[in-house]
């Protein structure tokens, strides 16, 4: 933290289990006062996955949040090891919760989570090219699944029936690159009609 406006004096563990570590840091504020500070470390990188298929439909996971104590609907995610390609921890995720594989795979992006009091990272991919096959949850997790035309699941993050933070960006990202292809689309439309023209008018001179 040597470019950072604060100081850490001491840290130490108040809280570790397998999956993350809570530390309790002694500060010293950006305004010289003493102060405390919680982390919450992740032993996982997160990751999720916008599984398309050629339908334009997505795959989406229901399941029962514990910390929330209400149903959220999602995308596939999951933790990977820091050690593991995302790639693979995403891909293994994906065939365990719903069963599917990806031939094609995309990173749509990166983000941090709740980045005033955790350290935890994630990645979002865009996987196509699919192939159903059996789900292996976890004996934690009891999943619903269900596919739904991209726009609906679209409309999902807008009001209110997804709200789990990676699946938001996932599906919003995927939208924003299909606008983004589709306004390059309508330029090159655009380009050829004006060359056509152009030929035509040289011609007629």
């Amino acid at each position: 933290m040597t470019d950072s406006p604060w100081h850490r004096r001491s840290r130490r563990v108040a809280y570790e289990n397998r999956w993350l570590t809570v530390w309790h840091d002694e500060v010293t504020r950006p305004d010289g006062r003493a102060g405390i500070y919680g982390v919450v470390h992740f032993a996982n990188l997160a990751v999720g996955v916008v599984a398309l298929d050629a339908d334009g439909r997505v795959v989406l996971v229901g399941q029962h949040r514990y910390t929330l104590d209400a149903w959220s609907w999602e995308i596939p995610e999951g933790g990977v090891p820091l050690d593991e390609d995302p790639v693979a921890g995403a891909a293994r995720e994906l065939r365990e919760e719903t069963g599917v594989t990806a031939a094609t795979w995309h990173e749509l992006g990166r983000l941090h989570l709740s980045n005033s009091v955790t350290d935890e990272a994630g990645i979002l991919y865009l996987a196509t090219n699919l192939t159903r096959g059996q789900a292996a949850p976890e004996e934690t997790e009891a999943l619903e699944i269900r596919w739904v035309p991209f726009a609906e699941a679209l409309a999902m993050t807008l009001d209110g029936r997804i709200t789990d933070s990676l699946s938001v960006v996932a599906l919003q990202r995927v939208a924003l690159a299909r606008v983004a292809a589709g306004r390059e689309t309508a330029g090159c439309q655009a380009a050829r009609v004006d060359r056509v023209a152009t030929e035509h008018r040289r011609h007629e001179g």
